[in-house]
């Protein structure tokens, strides 16, 4: 199978010839590749011809790390929406398609910084139908955004607004289906118009509000965060022939555990995640800068040791 079929067969709950794998993010390639991606910064006051040299180049290094990685889905991020385009282009010319290509796509209300979250509970109580319009306006503009994408050859959305702190989420379950639940639905169906995948993504305890996630009919649900006391195998059972499931190595201890516990947590979800199809293989949040590489290899390593059906 090639890559995107098999990230296809996981996402339409069905058994590939083995469980794929890739990431929100990867912030590791400076360490394990030599250079950083292509950030927007890097590209002020370029002339537009070097612009375009600096994004094939870039497109082409991503291509080499995500083929090393042996993913089925290539993350785009850290430029504007043009660049971003552009980018899928030039992997799309030079590898046809063969991987799955996503980028954001999210346009629901997140838990809010600060002191924001004092003034987004004003606003709940002071202007609720202002907060809701405010929230329409948010789909909407995403879904423009997101059509774009889908005609650019994108065929896989993350919708990375985090909705749960560890003990759960930010709003109860009756207020998340109020102000974000139907706007949520929304961009996954237009999305779905388009002919587009989504993974929806937030940290922390989902379970109070999982039924409603799974109601947004999203392909996959991304992180299962056992951080959150958030259990694969429990997920699995409730929801497993709803919904793809993508995680769930706890990335806290590839950060401060022992090699023995990270190999315990990616034998877990693997054992639990991937009977019967549905499942992708990842960690928790993202290789972020500063995870020991070593750790991330070592996943990568249990992942190939027991990835096939």
């Amino acid at each position: 199978m090639t890559p995107k079929e098999r990230a296809v067969k996981a996402l339409t709950l069905q058994i590939p010839d083995y469980v794929p794998t890739f990431e929100l993010e990867f912030q590791l390639e400076d360490i394990m590749f030599g250079k950083k991606f292509l950030h927007q910064e890097d590209l002020k006051d370029k002339s537009p011809k070097e612009r375009e040299k600096l994004i094939k180049e870039n497109a082409e290094y991503m291509l080499f790390v995500y083929e090393e990685l042996e993913y089925s889905i290539i993350p785009i991020h850290y430029l504007d929406l043009h660049g971003i385009i552009d980018t899928a282009r030039y992997i799309r010319k030079m590898s046809g398609d063969k991987f799955m290509l996503t980028t954001h796509g999210d346009g629901t209300f997140a838990i809010p910084d600060g002191n924001e979250m004092y003034e987004f509970a004003y606003a709940i109580a002071d202007d609720p139908e202002g907060v809701k319009q405010k929230a329409e306006n948010m789909a909407l503009e995403a879904i423009e955004r997101n059509k774009k994408l889908a005609d650019a050859g994108f065929d896989c959305l993350i919708l990375c607004s985090d909705y749960c702190y560890n003990s759960g989420p930010f709003l109860s379950p009756a207020m998340f289906k109020e102000y974000i639940q139907p706007y949520l639905y929304k961009i996954i169906d237009e999305a779905k118009k388009c002919g587009m995948y989504t993974i929806k993504h937030t940290d922390g305890n989902i379970m109070p509000i999982l039924d409603q996630l799974v109601e947004c009919r999203p392909d996959a649900i991304h992180s299962i965060d056992p951080m959150a006391k958030v259990d694969i195998k429990e997920v699995k059972r409730l929801i497993g022939d709803k919904v793809c499931l993508c995680g769930n190595v706890n990335c806290a201890l590839m950060q401060t555990g022992t090699d023995e516990e990270v190999i315990e947590s990616a034998e877990y979800c693997l054992t639990h995640g991937k009977p019967n199809g549905g499942y992708i293989f990842c960690t928790s949040n993202i290789p972020f800068a500063g995870l020991p590489v070593e750790r991330y290899k070592l996943v990568l390593d249990v992942w190939k040791k027991l990835r096939y059906y």
